[in-house]
């Protein structure tokens, strides 16, 4: 895609590498109701030490392609974080059209309990992964655990890093707290905002389960919105609603701007899938570079990616996209 690229080349990447796909991967589930499928990319070649992979869980939202949202979609980004130097691992939620629960089952149709207690159920099983899967064995650094989500994927992994959940119409959903230590960088992209007054009537009547409370996520997090990201069926306040997750929770310390960004940021969901509603080359290369950058620093201190990825996007882009710190 480089040669599609304009302002963005400018944002520093670091090599690249030839991945590995290791799909399907299946993981017994028995409180589940459906055994988990996963897709696994890594680097072949890694960047540094070959048994010091940071892994990387990728949570896929709950957009309208068949098969796009599952374990084989977002292609742009897992590929892209993976010949970069992380083992990127990709659930198919209960939400997912392929290989999902029945639209029937208990949670439907969002299964955002589900949803993050499948990223628990594979970090529990990261040992079984790595047994089944040679060309992986021993290269996970268990130290060095992401987490990053896209749309309702942005709810699933806000909760993994501490944002706690009220269903209203569900007495047993009050408060709900399920954060996991083991992630201690997070990634938001386009995720929701605030529920109550924040949403539209419909949603309030329908999607009672969107109601984050996003005081207690303490997890290091950079939040990424599109500016022109306004989903009405949604919210009513348009595309600072996906902003919520920066101004709201003491964790999250940067924030992403992409200027002209709809909900698909550029292409994340997939080169061709219907979720891409503002297809841009340097729009995808951006949250792409960006969100890696981010990933790299916040795992490791002395790494500067963030910062020099920062002032390239100062430099190079400020009309694409901006950083706002706290």
């Amino acid at each position: 895609m480089n040669n599609l690229l304009t302002d963005a080349r400018h944002i520093p990447t670091g090599p690249s590498f030839p991945t590995l796909c290791l799909n399907p991967v299946t993981l017994p589930a028995p409180d589940r109701g459906l055994l988990l499928e996963l897709r696994i990319t890594a680097p072949l070649t890694p960047p540094s030490n070959d048994r010091d992979l940071p892994i990387l869980l990728l949570s896929h939202g709950h957009g309208p392609s068949l098969y796009i949202p599952s374990k084989d979609g977002y292609a742009p980004l897992a590929n892209f974080y993976a010949a970069h130097g992380f083992v990127v691992i990709q659930p198919t939620h209960g939400n997912s059209r392929v290989a999902g629960l029945p639209a029937d089952a208990p949670g439907a149709p969002f299964f955002w309990r589900s949803r993050v207690l499948d990223m628990k159920l594979i970090l529990d099983q990261l040992d079984v992964i790595e047994d089944q899967f040679p060309a992986i064995a021993g290269r996970l650094d268990r130290s060095k655990i992401a987490a990053i989500g896209h749309s309702l994927g942005g709810q699933t992994v806000g909760m993994l890093l501490g944002a706690r959940l009220t269903d209203i119409n569900d007495p047993a959903a009050q408060n709900v707290d399920l954060i996991e230590p083991r992630i201690t960088v997070g990634v938001l992209l386009a995720a929701p905002g605030k529920g109550g007054d924040s949403l539209s009537d419909f949603a309030r009547a329908n999607y009672t389960s969107l109601n984050p409370d996003f005081s207690h996520l303490t997890t290091k997090t950079l939040v990424v919105a599109g500016d022109a990201d306004d989903n009405p069926h949604l919210t009513t306040r348009g595309p600072a609603w996906h902003t919520d997750p920066f101004h709201h929770s003491p964790g999250a310390d940067a924030l992403l701007t992409l200027v002209g960004g709809k909900h698909g940021l550029g292409g994340i969901a997939g080169y061709d899938a219907r979720e891409t509603d503002d297809e841009d080359p340097d729009r995808l290369a951006i949250t792409q570079r960006m969100t890696l950058a981010y990933l790299k620093s916040a795992l490791d201190p002395a790494d500067t990616s963030w910062a020099d990825a920062a002032k390239a996007l100062t430099d190079h882009a400020p009309s694409h996209a901006h950083v706002t710190l706290k």
